[in-house]
């Protein structure tokens, strides 16, 4: 009986560790979002001082996380065996679930999640005991409610407060500093950074370092009391030695803010956020602790009351937990994923966006646009000019040739982290159940919605991601109780052999998203990474090299196709669809991003970006065809439609091979650069599409003589008609990339 319990706990750390993995891959977002937006420097710097952050506030984190051992439910009403299947229930689900949503991205709040899941858990065995024990309390009595209530009031709070203040202290910073904030900074900025440093310190006092040893009971006592005293002194002290440092070293004042800030709400994370993950485990380890120094006792009878006490975390644990964290937060591909689609709602440019459009947020632009026409309709027009002026986004601080632009500058950078330190801080001191995650994501959106990031050309699809996240918040919650409430009833009635199963499981479930995590994250670096290769010097190779890798890829579909087709083989025809649609994506992808091609061009460059958007728009129409082809062969096949005829199939064979012949042509002249041979190509297109035209008429007779049925006419004629098409367009392609390499060649 021992041995199961040990191999449990034993289990609970190894999970605590995978936790750690998975939740700073989330929550890495909430603290490096603003750095890595605004460029304030190298990566690898910020990942230092994020890094320094995330240690000193794992050893000053606070004791034993006390929402784990009894704020979500009493441990003194729950037997030993059970509260470990509450704690193992918990850890299985909160892997699995912020593995999830890693993988696709999407950021959550670890503390939703472990709340959630201890409440779900400890419901399921609450009701296993009312039904098992006569001498049973209510459900309700077993479980603190109240804090469950507190956390989605949490989450409600920190949508709209979050949003509402971001946005409105980021409107009121712009219109001091605008865009061109190079002389205002100079006049304003010491203010500015004794405003933003004061709150990062309080931040740090109040909410980073308030569980650190050295902080005894009254100095925390004494900080709440002379807060104001605090501030007041913060503000001038920190004002005066940045205007002497400005003057004297022409220190960039908000690289400081922004590289402070960093630091602090790591620090920050690591000091509160690290009980989420080792909170549990540790929970647990106390309660085998408490167990074994009670020889002989009943695990079935034995009350955990030990859990209603404070206990101390080791300092070791809290060491090699940051570590942990570290580690993970240099080399997780996955906190990448979620600072990407953080970045990707709050960038100041518009260009491809990740998510669609939806209807509510169609609604909502559409009733803020009336709105903003109706209160402008009331303010003096000298009003409305002034603050477009300090809104002049043509006069931002402009980077280097050599350097990418930044998603925002290092204005809005500091006003995140300083509004976001500020609400954090102010909320913990009056104990209101603010999220971190949520109260820094809302800040960014508000900040990037004043900052008119979002236009008319992205704010339908940033709001839906917005909505998207939020949704995802709430998914958290329910998915978090849910599962935790199942996984818990199949523990206690599975026992060990539940246990070894709902760990293979996991283990599973975490390989599997990886695998398609490492998918997803490939495709978007090599498609990243194909814009990255573009330049002025090298765009017309690169589209030839796009164009002969496409064109090889639609002969050998087609033919695939045709197989299959000829095979019935589904297994082919999704095979080749998959490749398609890959091709298809890539080329898209490019087209998309047309905007970022043209940025790293010259400026007298209007017909070279014309020529290249030409070739993608004809390589794309070949690639619909194509798909247009595969796509009813393939409905045909699965349907197990009639098969077509032998006759058919060879005049399908024979159209592939002219195909071919003619695109062989094509890619020979473009590889070698010598478009000499375009007669002989409109010969090879002509001897095309009159066998086409043949052959059409053949089927027609066929459908006369009822040779074939409705089904297998209108799949031939639809693959005949496509075939048609690709032949015009791969000409036209050829044509506009030999204009293209004409143009560039200066002939």
């Amino acid at each position: 009986m021992e041995t199961i319990y040990l191999i449990i706990v034993l289990v609970l750390f190894l999970l605590a560790a995978s936790d750690l993995v998975v939740g700073v891959s989330n929550d890495a977002v909430n603290f490096l979002n603003s750095a890595i937006g605004s460029k304030v420097a190298p990566f690898k710097v910020i990942m230092v001082i994020a890094s320094l952050g995330i240690i000193v506030g794992a050893t000053f984190s606070s004791g034993m996380m006390e929402v784990a051992r009894k704020g979500i439910f009493h441990p003194q009403y729950f037997y030993f065996s059970e509260i470990m299947y509450i704690f193992l229930a918990v850890m299985i689900t909160d892997v699995i679930l912020l593995d999830t949503f890693n993988t696709y991205g999407m950021p959550t709040s670890t503390t939703v999640s472990i709340v959630f899941e201890l409440l779900g858990a400890a419901v399921g065995i609450a009701i296993i005991k009312g039904y098992s024990d006569s001498n049973a309390m209510n459900v309700s009595e077993y479980i603190n409610s109240a804090k469950a209530l507190a956390i989605i009031s949490g989450i409600l709070l920190s949508v709209v407060i979050s949003f509402t203040v971001g946005a409105i202290v980021q409107f009121v910073t712009r219109l001091v500093f605008s865009f061109d904030y190079k002389k205002t900074i100079r006049r304003y900025g010491a203010i500015w950074g004794g405003i933003a440093i004061t709150a990062i310190t309080y931040f740090i006092l109040i909410k980073g370092a308030k569980g650190a040893s050295f902080m005894s009971s009254d100095l925390k006592k004494w900080i709440v009391e002379n807060t104001l005293i605090i501030i007041f002194f913060s503000f001038i002290g920190w004002t005066i030695l940045l205007q002497l440092l400005s003057w004297l070293t022409k220190l960039n004042i908000l690289k400081l803010i922004v590289l402070v800030g960093t630091f602090a709400l790591a620090m920050a994370f690591a000091g509160n956020d690290l009980v989420n993950f080792i909170g549990v485990p540790l929970a647990g380890f106390e309660s085998f602790n408490a167990w074994m120094a009670n020889p002989g006792a009943d695990p079935n009878g034995f009350l955990m009351t030990d859990l209603t006490g404070k206990v101390k975390t080791p300092t070791l644990f809290l060491l090699i937990a940051g570590l942990i964290m570290v580690i993970t937060l240099w080399f997780s591909k996955k906190a990448k994923s979620v600072t990407k689609t953080e970045l990707n709602l709050a960038r100041q440019d518009a260009g491809f966006e990740r998510f669609g459009s939806s209807g509510i947020a169609r609604s909502i632009v559409r009733g803020t646009g009336s709105l903003s026409k109706g209160i402008n309709a009331f303010l003096p027009a000298t009003v409305i000019t002034s603050i477009e002026k300090r809104f002049d986004q043509s006069k931002a601080v402009t980077v280097e040739d050599n350097e990418e632009a930044p998603s925002f500058d290092l204005i809005r950078a500091s006003v995140n982290l300083v509004v976001a330190s500020i609400l954090i801080s102010f909320a913990t001191s009056l104990k209101l159940p603010l999220s971190t995650t949520y109260v820094t994501f809302m800040v960014a959106m508000g900040t990037s919605l004043s900052d008119k990031a979002w236009g008319r050309e992205s704010a339908v699809y940033r709001i839906t991601g917005v909505f998207s996240v939020i949704g995802g918040w709430f998914l958290t919650a329910f998915s978090a109780f849910t599962i935790a409430f199942i996984v818990a009833f199949m523990l206690y009635y599975g026992g060990i052999y539940a246990v070894l199963a709902l760990l293979a499981t996991a283990i599973f479930l975490v390989y599997r998203t990886h695998g398609i995590h490492k998918k997803v994250s490939a495709k978007t670096d090599e498609e990243d990474q194909d814009i990255n290769d573009i330049s002025e010097l090298n765009i017309a190779d690169k589209s030839s090299e796009t164009i002969l890798k496409n064109l090889d890829s639609v002969v050998t579909e087609y033919l695939k196709t045709i197989e299959g087709l000829e095979k019935e083989d589904l297994k082919l025809l999704k095979k080749s669809r998959n490749e398609i649609n890959r091709v298809t994506s890539k080329t898209k992808y490019l087209k998309d991003n047309i905007n970022v091609i043209v940025d790293k061009l010259k400026e007298d460059s209007e017909n070279t970006a014309y020529y290249f958007v030409e070739v993608l728009d004809y390589m794309r129409e070949i690639l619909h065809s194509l798909s247009f082809i595969n796509g009813p062969i393939y409905d045909h096949v699965n349907n197990n439609h009639k098969p077509l005829i032998e006759i058919q199939i060879q005049e399908l064979t024979s159209l592939h091979s002219m195909l071919k012949k003619l695109i062989d042509n094509i890619t020979s002249g473009i590889e070698s650069g010598n478009y000499s041979n375009l007669e002989q190509i409109l010969d090879e297109q002509q001897k095309f599409l009159k066998f086409v035209e043949k052959v059409t008429k053949t089927q027609i007779k066929r459908v006369k003589s009822e040779v074939v049925g409705t089904r297998n006419s209108v799949l031939y004629l639809n693959i005949l008609n496509e075939s048609k098409n690709m032949a015009l367009q791969v000409v036209n392609l050829f044509k506009s990339q030999r204009d293209f390499y004409d143009f560039r060649s200066g002939k």
